[in-house]
């Protein structure tokens, strides 16, 4: 039996709206603001990512561990194409960095890679 369940992540952020934004229109998730902590919800409410405000964020620095990920997420499409070009209009940045064949690796607005995976 688990200790706990439905996990959640929380990432450092300079900005927490605006990267729960991004991500939330990527997931199709709901925003739910606080002072300086957002948290983004799925649909049926058991899945969360929380987005919490930090002073002096630095950036990933990704391949490089000068400045460590932090945390990336990885998440699972049907079109590496179609994929990639809706999170580049969301604000994504593709890293020039791309190390494998069915997944592609990008920066969300705040800086942290993510992956667009097909398996």
């Amino acid at each position: 039996m688990a200790i706990a369940r439905f996990p959640s992540f929380v990432i450092d952020c300079p900005d927490p709206m605006a990267l729960a934004g991004f991500y939330g229109e990527l997931l199709g998730w709901s925003a739910q603001p606080e002072p300086d902590w957002v948290d983004l919800r799925s649909e049926d409410g058991q899945q969360c990512i929380s987005f919490q405000q930090v002073e002096d964020y630095r950036a990933p620095a990704w391949p490089s561990q000068d400045v460590p990920q932090q945390v990336h997420l990885d998440v699972v499409v049907e079109d590496l194409d179609a994929a990639e070009q809706a999170v580049l209009a969301l604000g994504a940045t593709r890293h020039e960095h791309q190390p494998g064949e069915t997944f592609r690796v990008f920066l969300d607005p705040a800086g942290h890679p993510f992956c667009l995976c097909v398996d």
